[in-house]
């Protein structure tokens, strides 16, 4: 399986390895408040350490076909994350999760991974349905889904912990029937 997918000269997104854990600690340090308002896991990544355990279970996930993540590579930089949280190949669902670097918000690249990892699932990884869950008030991440085409299921209350309270999380999905109909697949 590929471990990297172009996107245009400047944007492409690639399978992290383990050695990269610096690069990726400095910008979750670099954009720990941005982070934090949206991502339950950024207080319990402290150090170099952290980051290298979690590429350490994503590239594992890669290898076995389990769930990983792409880093967002723009202009030669990593800016951001995007990622399969696991493939259920029986019932050929996944769902997809990301964040992008404060100072690369803004310019479509989060847009434009999501669709290459849309694409990405239901061509190579065979999938017929991927769901995504974005935070109430997170207005950016909640563009994403919508842009592409993906249909609002309905909101999980009260559905994910945040440091010291609850948020609810909208649900939208799309099928690959769907995806194949789109303007976005080609075809």
């Amino acid at each position: 399986m590929n471990s990297l997918i172009s996107i245009s000269p400047e944007l492409f997104l690639r399978v992290l390895r383990p050695y990269e854990a610096g690069n990726l600690f400095s910008i979750v340090e670099r954009n720990r408040i941005h982070l934090r308002k949206w991502l339950p896991w950024v207080d319990g990544t402290q150090s170099p350490v952290d980051s290298r355990r979690f590429l350490e279970e994503s590239y594992s996930g890669f290898l076995s076909g389990d769930g990983f993540s792409f880093g967002i590579r723009y202009q030669g930089s990593l800016v951001g994350l995007v990622g399969f949280h696991g493939f259920d190949r029986i019932n050929r669902v996944t769902s997809l999760g990301y964040w992008l670097a404060e100072d690369a918000c803004g310019k479509g690249l989060m847009h434009q991974s999501v669709e290459a990892c849309t694409d990405f699932a239901f061509k190579v990884q065979d999938m017929n349905r991927i769901y995504i869950r974005c935070a109430v008030g997170n207005e950016r991440s909640r563009r994403i889904p919508k842009a592409l085409g993906y249909t609002y299921e309905g909101t999980q209350r009260q559905a994910e912990w945040l440091y010291d309270h609850f948020v609810d999380l909208e649900v939208y999905s799309l099928l690959v029937s769907e995806w194949k109909n789109s303007v976005f697949s080609g075809g």
